[in-house]
C-alpha cells in the first residue's frame, strides 16, 4: 500500500506512461498558479503564513479543478515537509494507521509530515477525531480538500485545529491564461475562431482540469482550418453544470432562487429555476418550494398568489416533463412581480412565542360558553356583547386572557391588497380605543 500513499517514486518503476496535460502544466511554485488571489495572492492568509514560517492544518474548500491537491504539493516543497497523499473515498482505517505510523518514524528522525487528505468530509466522526493527537504532537500537518460545506461535514474538533480557506471556481479570465500556457506547452494554437475559444472556456465551468482534458481533445483533432462555435459544438459535449441534489449547491441554488423572488427579479428568478432544473433537481421539490414563498414572503399582500402556486402544481403533476415545467416557471414570474409583505409570517410566530410565554392562561370568562348552570354561576358567557348587535358590528371587546397585555401582531404593509386590510385593521384598533374610552368595554 506504500505506493498509494506516499509520492516519492519507487525504485525500479517501469517507465512511465504519457502524462496527461493536467499533470505536465502542474505549477512548480505557488507564482505559477492560476488564480485564488484570495488564498495565495499578496497579504493572503498562505502568503503570511509562510513568509512568517507558521504554516498550520488547513481545509481548502471548493469545487473541483480549482488546485487544492496542487497548492498542498506546492505547501509541501515551500516548508522541506513530506508530502503524503490519500484519499478518503479510497482509504480506510488500517490504511490511516500506516500512515499515521510512517509519520511518527519520519517525526522522530526529524522529518515533519504534510498528509494530503482528499475529500476529507468521506470519513466519519470517528475517522476525522483520529486525525487529532497527530495533529497536536507534531506528527502531522493537515491538509483536507472537499467540495462540502465544512460546517457540516467537519466534526468541530477537527475545525478548530485548522484554518478553512475557500478556493473559488476559475473564471474566463484565468482560464484563458491556463489555455495560453497549455497552448505554450503543446506547441501550436487551437484550432478555434474567437466565438469557439470563448465557448470551450464556458464548457470548463470554472473547472481548471476540465478545460485542459478539453483542450487534450481539441489538440488531438486532425483539422485544417478553425472551427467555429457551433461547429465544436458538435464535436465536444458541454461539460455538466455541478449539482448535488442533496448537497450545498442543492441549498445554494435555491436560496438564490427564493431570495430572487423576494426581491422582485423575475429574470433571476427564472435563471435560478432553470439551473436547478437542468441539474436534475424533481420540479415537485421547486413547486414546493414555490408555494411556501407565496405564503412566506407575498402572503395576504397578493392572495391569488397561493391559488397560482397550487394551480401550476396541480398542472405540472398532470402534463408532466418537460411541459409541465412551464406552469412553475410561470409561477416563478408571478411571485416575483407580486407585491411582497411578510406580515402574516411575522404575526404568525410573534403568535407562536406569546402562546408559549403565556402557557395555560384561560380565556375571559365573558367570551366562554356557559351550557350549564354551575358554569353560568361561575360567570361563564357573562357580559359578552354580541358583535352583530354592536354599532358597525363591533364590539370591541377584548378577547386575551385578562392577565395578559394586549399585544400587536399582524401590522400589514402599504403594499398590494394588505393596502385595504391595514385600513381595517387601523379603523379596528381606532374603534376599539374609542369604546374603551368611553368604558364601553
Amino acid at each position: 500500500m506504500a505506493d498509494l500513499f506516499d509520492s516519492a517514486p519507487e525504485g525500479g518503476r517501469a517507465k512511465a506512461g504519457p502524462r496527461p496535460l493536467a499533470d505536465k502544466l502542474r505549477p512548480k511554485t505557488l507564482g505559477e498558479l492560476i488564480g485564488q488571489p484570495k488564498v495565495i495572492g499578496p497579504d493572503a492568509p498562505l502568503t503570511v503564513m509562510l513568509a512568517s514560517g507558521t504554516l498550520t492544518s488547513l481545509v481548502f474548500w471548493g469545487p473541483p479543478g480549482v488546485g487544492k491537491t496542487t497548492i498542498a504539493r506546492l505547501l509541501a516543497d515551500e516548508t522541506d515537509l513530506h508530502f503524503v497523499q490519500i484519499s478518503a473515498i479510497f482509504s480506510g482505517v488500517a490504511d490511516l494507521k500506516k500512515v499515521f505510523e510512517a509519520a511518527k518514524h519520519r517525526h522522530a528522525n526529524g522529518q515533519g509530515t504534510l498528509l494530503f487528505v482528499d475529500e476529507i468530509h468521506r470519513f466519519n466522526k470517528a475517522q476525522q477525531d483520529g486525525f487529532l493527537p497527530f495533529m497536536e504532537d507534531g506528527t502531522i500537518l493537515l491538509v483536507g480538500a472537499t467540495t462540502e460545506n465544512p460546517s457540516f461535514e467537519l466534526n468541530a474538533a477537527l475545525l478548530s485545529r485548522a484554518q478553512v480557506l475557500v478556493l473559488e471556481r476559475l473564471g474566463l479570465a484565468d482560464l484563458e491564461k491556463l489555455a495560453q500556457r497549455a497552448e505554450k506547452e503543446l506547441g501550436r494554437a487551437l484550432p478555434l475562431d474567437g466565438h469557439a475559444r470563448e465557448a470551450l472556456l464556458e464548457m470548463a465551468d470554472g473547472d481548471g482540469r476540465a478545460l485542459l482534458g478539453l483542450i487534450e481533445q481539441v489538440n488531438a483533432w486532425s483539422l485544417t482550418g478553425k472551427l467555429d462555435r457551433e461547429a465544436l459544438a458538435k464535436r465536444l459535449m458541454r461539460r455538466a453544470a455541478k449539482y448535488d441534489k442533496s448537497g450545498d449547491e442543492h441549498y445554494n441554488l435555491i436560496s438564490a432562487l427564493h431570495k430572487s423572488v423576494r426581491g422582485s427579479d423575475p429574470d433571476a428568478a427564472l435563471y435560478w429555476f432553470a439551473r436547478m432544473l437542468e441539474g436534475g433537481e424533481d420540479p415537485r421539490f421547486l413547486a414546493r418550494r414555490l408555494t411556501r414563498m407565496a405564503v412566506e414572503d407575498i402572503g395576504l399582500a397578493d392572495m391569488q398568489a397561493q391559488d397560482v402556486c397550487l394551480q401550476s402544481w396541480q398542472t405540472y403533476e398532470r402534463l408532466g416533463s418537460p411541459e409541465g415545467e412551464l406552469a412553475l416557471a410561470q409561477a416563478v414570474i408571478y411571485l416575483a412581480l407580486a407585491p411582497k409583505s411578510n406580515a402574516a409570517y411575522v404575526a404568525y410566530k410573534g403568535a407562536r412565542k406569546e402562546a408559549k410565554r403565556t402557557g395555560s392562561e384561560p380565556p375571559p370568562k365573558h367570551i366562554l360558553n356557559a351550557p350549564t348552570s354551575l358554569m353560568s354561576d361561575q360567570g361563564y358567557g357573562a357580559g359578552y356583547a354580541y358583535d352583530h348587535d354592536a354599532e358597525n358590528g363591533f364590539s370591541g371587546q377584548n378577547y386575551f386572557p385578562e392577565t395578559m397585555k394586549r399585544p400587536v401582531l399582524y401590522q400589514p404593509v402599504e403594499r398590494g391588497f394588505e393596502r385595504e386590510l391595514k385600513k381595517r385593521v387601523d379603523w379596528f384598533a381606532k374603534q376599539r380605543l374609542s369604546r374603551q374610552k368611553a368604558g364601553k368595554t
